[in-house]
């Protein structure tokens, strides 16, 4: 019951503390900051058997405010979420060590090197070096330190549901915070493209990856922690209002990322469950089912019909459009191009937009990690991949107790494909892939002897 109280008061708290910031923006540095010292000054002074689930939990909180932060302007640089995960990785490092088993992690650090060297020499001469460089390869270095520190760390069940949480509860505030800003969309929508202002001021990609990222979390929650009939329906009411921001952002990719990887982790967590959690868990799954259409229409009828043009690829006259990958298609072949051009060592990091600037005029940054990597590193960026696809499972095949793994997987992999690693939260989110969990130790009840008279 306490539980259930600390976890309502913590949504209650997130949801006030995203109306306070529309109200007055400044306040979201003044969040940033406490949130910085606080997660900091955990992390140093947590028992040393506690800190690698403190660190996490800091990771996850800025994985989950990080688009936020740069929705509100409340971070203290553009690229603070990565950097931050960043540090706590390797204060994590410090404190706790690593495991000899994730050393391929360390090759796959070595291997983005070269690409600095290459684009010393290929890319243009108006480039900014150093903040192209930064951009580029910030996501993946954030990525190979996170997974290093997560590599075989054990962690409990109810520790994971619990950085989970600490994932969603900043988003619960983003998603109070653009219901304020937009109020009614059928005001700000006129067509089927991505809308800036229905996301809340700030790019509809990045947001609706955010919000993806919420709506699979409480997915989560709604399956494995809903114990009381109230919490069900608490749950399900976060989901539905996250759910109806991320799709009316008209940015498809982070809402389908959350639904695809929701299905995954399904299919894993009925197949872990007994009997009797089966049979409950098929009626839940139709509950939930039946808040994303009650969802779904809703959002239709918000948008006068744009929505759903948007999702049959249709445009605001209803007609099909041309391509279904709004340009990323065209950006993926122009990638794999480079990588076909200079395969052994790539054609360096960040010259792929910058050979768009030369081309074409503007630098649209790339969609698809995968295509980005082979078009940059070159072989070097094959064996990337390789590393990053096989060794999770290579280490699934000795531990099979994480039922969350190939949800997180997938839900990287889709959304590397649909944003590339513009934020932190893929990298964190393929970490946790890699984390030993163990289930919790049920509590040993001893029965009190009675006295006997003597």
């Amino acid at each position: 019951m306490k539980t259930n109280i600390t976890y309502i008061s913590a949504v209650g708290f997130h949801a006030a503390l995203g109306i306070l910031i529309y109200l007055n923006e400044s306040i979201s540095k003044l969040y940033f900051f406490a949130a910085v010292v606080y997660f900091i000054y955990r992390i140093i002074t947590i028992a040393d058997d506690k800190r690698t689930y403190e660190v996490l939990k800091a990771c996850a909180y800025f994985v989950g405010a990080e688009v936020f932060f740069r929705t509100t302007r409340g971070a203290i640089s553009y690229e603070a979420g990565k950097y931050l995960v960043i540090l706590f990785a390797l204060l994590g490092i410090f404190y706790k060590g690593l495991s000899g088993k994730g050393y391929p992690y360390f090759i796959y650090l070595l291997f983005l090197i070269p690409s600095i060297f290459v684009a010393s020499t290929t890319l243009s001469f108006d480039a900014n070096f150093r903040t192209n460089i930064a951009f580029v390869l910030s996501g993946p270095v954030c990525l190979g330190l996170i997974a290093l520190f997560c590599y075989d760390k054990r962690v409990t069940n109810s520790q994971l549901s619990q950085i989970l949480l600490f994932m969603v509860l900043p988003i619960i505030a983003h998603t109070a915070y653009i219901y304020l800003y937009v109020p009614d969309l059928k005001e700000i929508l006129s067509s089927t493209a991505s809308n800036r202002s229905a996301s809340g001021g700030w790019g509809a990609n990045q947001v609706s990856a955010a919000l993806g990222l919420g709506m699979f979390l409480m997915a989560i929650r709604f399956f494995t922690k809903s114990p009381t009939f109230g919490l069900k329906v608490l749950n399900a009411t976060i989901l539905g209002l996250i759910a109806f921001r991320a799709v009316t952002t008209m940015s498809r990719g982070g809402v389908i990322a959350a639904l695809m990887a929701t299905l995954v982790f399904l299919f894993y967590y009925y197949r872990q469950s007994r009997v009797k959690k089966r049979n409950e868990l098929i009626i839940m799954f139709g509950l939930f089912c039946l808040s994303l259409v009650f969802t779904w229409v809703v959002s239709i009828n918000q948008s006068g019909g744009l929505v759903s043009l948007r999702y049959s690829n249709k445009d605001h006259l209803g007609r099909e459009k041309a391509s279904l990958s709004t340009g990323r298609a065209e950006l993926f072949e122009h990638e794999l191009q480079g990588f076909i051009d200079s395969p052994f060592f790539g054609i360096g990091s960040s010259r792929a937009k910058d050979q768009r600037i030369e081309q074409e005029g503007q630098g649209v940054t790339s969609h698809s990690e995968f295509s980005r990597t082979l078009a940059e590193h070159g072989m070097l960026g094959v064996i990337i991949l390789l590393i990053l696809m096989f060794k999770p499972l290579e280490m699934r095949s000795r531990n099979r107790s994480n039922y969350y793994f190939y949800a997180f997987l997938a839900f990287w992999f889709l959304t590397i494909n649909h944003m590339s690693m513009r934020i932190a939260m893929p990298a964190f989110i393929y970490g946790l892939a890699l984390l030993n969990v163990k289930h919790d130790k049920r509590p040993i009840h001893r029965k009190q002897l009675k006295e006997q008279a003597v």
